[in-house]
């Protein structure tokens, strides 16, 4: 089945605003801590833990240090939803679509 040139157009371009969006998305780099500052996170915009760092004033009280890498790996993977989200939100705006269709 053969699409309207118009429509081939407009396919290539959603392809390409595709690409890019990966791209963009694949780029974010965000840093996210809890306890003040005694537990850093950071995290990739494909959800991969780049790194982490741990005062050493918490590494004694084991229970204490779970909780602090757990809250900070929580808050950077929301930093990069919201960074994402902001990302596809400038791209589909460009396109058009009624709000809240994505």
């Amino acid at each position: 089945m053969k699409l309207p040139p118009n429509m081939q157009g407009m396919m290539a371009q959603a392809q390409k605003m595709q690409a890019k969006l990966q791209e963009d998305i694949a780029a974010i780099r965000v840093e996210a801590s809890a306890g003040g500052g005694t537990v850093t996170v950071q995290m990739d915009g494909q959800k991969r833990c780049l790194g982490v760092k741990i005062d050493p004033e918490v590494a004694g009280d084991t229970e204490m240090l779970q909780d602090l890498v757990l809250a900070a790996f929580n808050e950077a993977h929301k930093k990069v939803e919201d960074e994402s989200q902001k990302k596809m939100g400038g791209m589909l705006g460009g396109l058009g679509l009624p709000p809240g269709l994505f």
